[in-house]
């Protein structure tokens, strides 16, 4: 199966040597759960475009420093593919600024948050969960790293999981037992490292001092960065149009 990554945003280029970039995070999370996966990236931020969506077999968007409400020239265009993407059920996954963007092209919508910066690592309670994915009933915990949010739900759209800070943290699209779409606004492509030196390095500017104090303590916390992994790989196999 062939995975191309929409890649919406750079690493910082002082954290890249020692953690590698977004599209090489993804590709450990999935390949560590479905080893024959060829992968590909997009780099969508710098004005690049899939030719069609049936350049792979499914599609996977990364997070992004940007807001899909900003007046950048690859913004709409990224909307247009997805909405291609779903018309020619070409499966997507969306992560963080991925989650937003689909939310937005299939018309929900999304603001920066009046809640703040949501940072460290915070539990999500599921609701509904699809019998594809195994253990996703018992909650789980992950990387948050926003202040955007996403306010208004598309169409086709359900809920999965939430929290008192984040009321549409994950959402699957169409049928939960078979969905063309999915996505979550936490990180599970990040590992501890990167959020501690990440948090330290933008420490002040722009989180702010003591948010991100209150966030680097709860970075000892498990998260189900392994699970979200195998549950998007399963998505992936499951979405993907069968070959022929």
């Amino acid at each position: 199966m062939k995975i191309g990554i929409l890649e919406t945003g750079e690493a910082p280029e002082e954290l890249r040597d020692k953690h590698g970039d977004y599209p090489s995070m993804f590709a450990q999370m999935l390949m560590a759960h479905a080893p024959d996966l060829e992968v590909f990236t997009i780099h969508t931020h710098a004005g690049d475009m899939p030719a069609s969506p049936d350049m792979a077999d499914g599609w996977v968007i990364t997070g992004s420093r940007h807001g899909v409400y900003d007046d950048l020239p690859w913004i709409k265009p990224l909307k247009t593919f997805l909405r291609a993407c779903v018309a020619d059920k070409i499966p997507v996954a969306g992560i963080c600024f991925g989650h937003q963007i689909l939310a937005e092209a299939l018309g929900g919508r999304v603001e920066k948050s009046d809640k703040g910066w949501g940072l460290g690592v915070h539990e999500y309670v599921t609701k509904n969960p699809p019998a594809w994915m195994k253990g996703f009933e018992a909650g789980f915990a992950g990387h948050a790293i926003h202040q955007d949010q996403i306010v208004e739900l598309p169409a086709e759209s359900s809920v999965i999981a939430c929290s008192d800070f984040c009321e549409y943290a994950a959402l699957v699209y169409g049928d939960p037992e078979k969905p063309f779409a999915i996505s979550v606004q936490s990180h599970p492509e990040f590992s501890t490292g990167f959020v501690d030196d990440l948090v330290r390095l933008r420490m002040g500017k722009p989180f702010p001092k003591d948010t991100s104090a209150h966030a680097r303590k709860t970075l000892g916390e498990y998260v189900h960065n392994e699970e979200w992994g195998g549950w998007i790989s399963r998505f992936l196999e499951l979405a993907a149009r069968p070959p022929g």
